[in-house]
């Protein structure tokens, strides 16, 4: 059943309901079938999007123009340097001129904030791609590749190993919450998230069946998992912080005995990417200790990271479609 969420934003997982989360992951899935099928979509059809980027990207830059084509729509990817926001102009006031042009505006950059105020002023659903809090169209991702595996998402039992207080993190304990998962963050105790965040989470999950723990026993954290997921251990902004956190993340490495501490053969790896897995980048030759995961495990048959990287394009459509669609 189609999800209509027409006009909203899209900033956090807990801008939906659970129903709504699960019928854009079930959204997503259809529309990647259809896109096998080489079935093109009309439903952005004389749209025009606005793609703000204040950081670098791969995977949502991508996404979001492949998404926009696939269903008729135009994007325009506005750089920090193509556009006035935050240094010319306020973040209000840009906010009201992309409003008057485009029909919806995605936001990938710094301060959450700047994406609530984009979101307050445009008058057009905006949608965040990134921030130093939340990456919500990830987890969409993420859990259509769960699905696409298991089958299911309620009482799956979920290990976000390493940078515990990150976006990505932050992102996954909502979501988990909401879809009723076993979640588990692994992190030494000062890379933890917000407890305020926490106990939203932990309130939320006593409606939904959810579990949240925070520990930092990797043992007890993977046991019995069917999900093992991690990022890269520095943020973007974060790169002055590399020797320290290499230090401080080394016994959180994503590895084939860590999969094997979860006693569950069939558990999938899963990353946001990129990563850094190998000593093949600029930045890992610099830092040989930097990988967050042995290059065994990322091209393992437990990785199914390419899947989910896929999945970007299809759940951004969907949410494409739900806000601002026909």
């Amino acid at each position: 059943m189609p999800v209509n969420m027409k006009g909203r934003s899209f900033l956090r997982l807990m801008d939906c309901t659970p129903y709504e989360i699960e019928m854009l992951i079930d959204m997503a899935i259809d529309l990647k079938k259809q896109k096998r099928l080489g079935i093109s979509g009309k439903n952005l059809e004389g749209k025009n999007v606005a793609l703000i980027f204040e950081k670098a990207s791969t995977r949502t830059r991508c996404a979001f123009v492949v998404a926009c084509y696939d269903e008729g729509a135009h994007p325009e990817y506005l750089g920090k340097d193509d556009i006035q926001l935050g240094k010319k102009e306020t973040v209000k006031d840009t906010a009201r001129v992309l409003g008057r042009m485009f029909d919806g505006i995605q936001f990938r950059g710094f301060k959450h904030e700047t994406v609530e105020q984009l979101a307050k002023y445009a008058g057009v659903p905006v949608w965040n791609g990134l921030t130093d809090k939340f990456h919500p169209t990830q987890v969409l991702a993420d859990f259509q590749t769960i699905k696409e595996k298991f089958g299911y998402l309620k009482g799956i039992k979920f290990a976000y190993v390493g940078d515990g207080r990150n976006n990505m993190a932050n992102s996954l304990m909502e979501g988990a919450a909401m879809v009723g998962m076993d979640y588990r963050i692994v992190a030494p105790a000062s890379l933890h998230p917000e407890k305020e965040l926490v106990n939203e989470c932990t309130e939320y999950a006593k409606k939904t069946g959810a579990k949240i723990t925070i520990t930092d026993n990797v043992a007890e954290g993977v046991k019995g998992a069917d999900v093992i997921y991690t990022d890269v251990w520095a943020s973007m902004g974060e790169e002055d912080k590399i020797p320290e956190r290499i230090k401080l993340l080394k016994p959180y490495q994503v590895t084939m005995d860590m999969l094997k501490k979860t006693g569950n053969d069939e558990v999938i790896f899963l990353h946001c990417l990129p990563s850094f897995h190998n000593n093949e980048t600029d930045l890992s030759k610099k830092f040989p200790d930097i990988c967050e995961v042995t290059d065994e495990v990322f091209e393992s048959k437990h990785s199914l990271v390419f899947d989910e990287a896929e999945n970007r394009v299809h759940t951004i459509k969907a949410v494409m479609i739900a806000t601002m669609g026909k």
